[in-house]
């Protein structure tokens, strides 16, 4: 089916706000003092009155385990800077608003989908994504930093941590390898909204049940889930947000892609191998080429279940951004849009 384009456990580690003092210190370090400010002032309150979020003084201090120890948020952060894919909407579901955030998928504004849209009163400071603008980030007077989905680079967290306490990935989830359920339990967490965290999770949960009961086709069927960057395929393995919400409807990932699998998010398949996509039903997003790319390759053409009509090729960015966000806010909306599309070549 196509779719038309429209677009032994780590040591503890209690981190406080920085004193004036070392705010000073680090703005010398990163940027001219003049682009250093007091760090008072809000900036990242949730929408509405004074404290409408949930958080209660009860909730702090706030102790989040990470791949690099546990971290203690003290108090109720005012300023917070999401950083990691989709820690930002994460965050915005809950009711806190970041005062830096960063747009994995370019979508431009705000810097998150159709799904997020309208979550913000001001527009957040747009910080690089691989390589984030330390000093724009420390300009910021952040009290809390979230990047519970990147890399797990330490050289990365260590940077961070010297601005302010932050949230990174937990164990195993390095690349990238970190569920919406993972993600939404540990800004929930930071933010001292443990209790609403749990309802968000709790009520997404029960969304992926009522699909996976209407789609009872979908039990036990194999899917290879690829995508195609200019002359480059490749396929994702389990532990990344494409898998875990096509697992959680009841499909197997492609074991033929699993043997391959590495520490790394996706495996590269070559041409010569492009058979390893077949499956009961093959998912295909194009990067940064037309969807054309995909379909007009005449190698691509003769996988099997590509050849039987068992497969989609996301040709709406939308849909595809949603598939790949995997941030709780994202899934429902995929939910909603991206099932039908996997339903249609099984009947």
């Amino acid at each position: 089916m196509r779719m038309r384009r429209t677009a032994s456990t780590p040591p503890v580690r209690r981190l406080r706000r920085a004193p004036a003092a070392l705010w000073v210190a680090l703005c010398a370090l990163l940027l001219p003092l003049t682009a250093c400010g007091s760090s008072s002032g809000g900036g990242a309150s949730p929408k509405g009155a004074e404290d409408s979020s949930g958080a209660s003084a009860g909730a702090f201090p706030a102790t989040v385990a990470t791949k690099f120890g546990e971290v203690t948020v003290e108090e109720k952060p005012t300023r917070v800077v999401a950083l990691g894919w989709g820690d930002a909407e994460a965050a915005l579901a809950l009711g806190v608003q970041p005062v830096g955030a960063s747009d994995w998928l370019a979508f431009g504004g705000d810097g998150v989908g159709p799904w997020a849209e309208g979550r913000y009163d001001k527009s957040p400071r747009m910080i690089g994504t691989l390589e984030p603008e330390f000093e724009k980030i420390a300009a910021l007077r952040p009290d809390l930093i979230l990047d519970t989905k990147s890399s797990g680079d330490r050289t990365r967290y260590e940077t961070l941590s010297k601005i302010a306490p932050t949230i990174g990935v937990p164990r195993g989830g390095e690349q990238y390898k970190i569920s919406w359920e993972k993600q939404t339990e540990m800004v929930s967490t930071a933010l001292g909204l443990a209790g609403k965290g749990k309802a968000l999770i709790a009520e997404t949960e029960e969304k992926f049940a009522r699909s996976a009961a209407a789609h009872p086709e979908f039990k036990g069927k194999t899917i290879t889930l690829g995508s195609r960057t200019g002359s480059t395929f490749g396929a994702y393995v389990h532990g990344t947000g494409r898998v875990d919400f096509v697992e959680r409807l009841g499909f197997t990932n492609n074991p033929k892609v699993e043997a391959r699998a590495d520490a790394s998010f996706s495996v590269t398949l070559s041409r010569e191998n492009l058979d390893l996509l077949d499956a009961d039903l093959t998912v295909m997003t194009p990067i940064g080429v037309e969807a054309s790319k995909i379909t007009d390759d005449p190698l691509y053409q003769a996988v099997p279940s590509v050849k039987d009509g068992r497969d989609v090729v996301f040709d709406d960015e939308t849909l595809s951004s949603a598939f790949a966000t995997d941030s709780v806010l994202s899934v429902a909306y995929a939910l909603d849009k991206v099932v039908p599309l996997f339903a249609a070549p099984l009947k």
